[in-house]
């Protein structure tokens, strides 16, 4: 981007519906082609490392544009066949048209790329791929709109809220898509209306759905702009007898102007309030607003590597920062003396401290806090802890909470990233703190399909 940048201050080579020939050379993060022509790079739906394409450009901005593939000169073997094109279009699964192993390889090769990028030299081993890597996700949160006066379910075109309408989300549990589309022919049958986001009206903006993996628990909720849902009692009977799995339909009101998907009102229309599902032997409650991963699968791949590589002893003191519903937290309790999990949302905290204790897990203390400003109190407390794990959001770490663990003085930083640029970034400072990188990182895909990896990294205390 920078070279485009130095280069094309006034004029661009391309044009806006010109067609062009031009070799693919990498995917970006959204899982575009990258074609790049004198240098200014042109970003490519559906196209794919090694293929010749011919392209019409679609949109042109200052540093880059954008285009879609005319005809294909020549193929990738790395291309994937018999893809859906929904799930490419949309994003739901931007990576599908890659051959699994090369999306594996893609993954490592982002994460070398990014800590290349900071001038850290580091060993990335391959990527931890599933053995089925599609219908994983166990939750979905589906817009709903009016389409030629009929309700649908579906998924977002890229870069817009034009609804893409399908029934099969490919990487999601067929059950969960299952219960997506009886709940929408409920709606339909009975006239209730889709919310109108430039109107602001209507009834219904998204469904959402997750179930159990392990438990087959199954959670229906319906989100509305609305206080009111009408015909309440009638759907929830309609779903009990469609889905003999539900255990819990539940009622949300989101009325905000905003992209934020489920409001904080819940009402439980029948059933129960919140599911269950089971991992790494440990039971948890899941509410309609829990933070839950949503592929548990490789989740239980990802804590018990992150455990082992961590060497956790009977005699340590643990901190779990961004500790959720608990679910690493729990996990690891039963190898350790005691663990402090920090978590921000109220509710979480609520739901980790039920968990621990249907669990029988005693040695746990969760506090409701910013994991920075409380890793900074509990420095300050004299709280000297042998391992710390953290498992940020995509912004990654703050500088505060890394020189707040630096001075607890940890013998093991355990870092598990959702995204490689902040990983490299805040390695910097970890670094300079005085840690070093134990071993080499280890991608996991957690989000098959799509560009998402998943992390560990392993820092240990250079001592003095």
């Amino acid at each position: 981007m920078a070279k485009a940048n130095r280069v094309y201050k006034t004029e661009v080579p391309v044009k806006k519906n010109q067609e062009i020939q031009g070799e693919v050379i990498d995917i970006t993060y959204q899982g575009m082609g990258v074609v790049k022509i004198d240098n200014f790079p042109i970003f490519v739906v559906d196209a794919i490392p090694g293929e010749v394409v011919n392209l019409s450009i679609t949109k042109v901005l200052k540093n880059y544009a954008f285009g879609r593939v005319v005809t294909r000169v020549q193929e990738s073997p790395n291309r994937a066949e018999n893809v859906d094109k929904v799930a490419i279009t949309t994003g739901i699964a931007p990576l599908a048209n890659l051959k699994y192993e090369a999306q594996l390889t893609f993954k490592q090769h982002q994460i070398e790329q990014m800590f290349k990028k900071v001038n850290v030299e580091v060993d990335v081993k391959p990527t931890l791929g599933m053995e089925n890597p599609t219908k994983y996700r166990n939750k979905a949160q589906v817009p709903v709109q009016l389409i030629n006066g009929r309700l649908e379910t579906g998924f977002y075109r890229r870069g817009s809220h034009k609804l893409v309408p399908t029934e099969d989300f490919y990487i999601q549990d067929p059950k969960v898509d299952e219960a997506v589309i009886v709940t929408r022919d409920i709606l339909r049958d009975l006239g209730i209306s889709a919310y109108d986001e430039e109107t602001n009206k209507g009834v219904v903006r998204h469904i959402m759905a997750r179930r159990g993996y392990y438990s087959h628990e199954l959670m229906v909720v319906i989100v509305t702009n609305t206080k009111k849902l009408p015909d309440a009692i009638e759907i929830a009977t309609r779903l009990q007898a469609k889905l003999p799995e539900l255990k819990s339909f539940i009622h949300n009101i989101n009325n905000h102007d905003t992209n934020v998907i489920m409001g904080q009102w819940n009402e439980t229309i029948w059933g129960a309030n919140e599911i269950h599902d089971q991992l790494m032997d440990k039971d948890f409650v899941i509410g309609p607003n829990s933070f839950y991963q949503v592929n548990p699968q490789t989740t239980a791949t990802l804590y018990t590597l992150a455990a082992e590589k961590a060497g956790l002893k009977k005699t340590d003191i643990v901190v779990d920062a961004y500790s959720g519903i608990g679910t690493i937290t729990l996990s690891i309790a039963d190898k350790v003396k005691k663990i402090y999990g920090v978590e921000v949302v109220e509710t979480a905290v609520e739901d980790a401290e039920k968990n621990a204790k249907n669990n029988h897990i005693d040695n746990v203390e969760f506090v409701t806090a910013d994991a920075p400003e409380q890793m900074v109190k509990w420095a300050e407390d004299g709280l000297k802890p042998n391992v710390v794990f953290v498992d940020p959001p995509r912004k990654g770490l703050t500088a505060e909470l890394i020189s707040a663990v630096s001075a607890m003085k940890p013998e093991t930083f355990v870092y598990i990233s959702c995204n490689p640029a902040t990983l490299a970034r805040d390695a910097v400072q970890i670094l300079a703190e005085g840690f070093k990188i134990d071993g080499a990182v280890q991608p996991i895909d957690q989000f098959p399909q799509t560009t998402h990896v998943e992390s560990i990294t392993i820092f240990k205390r250079v001592t003095d």
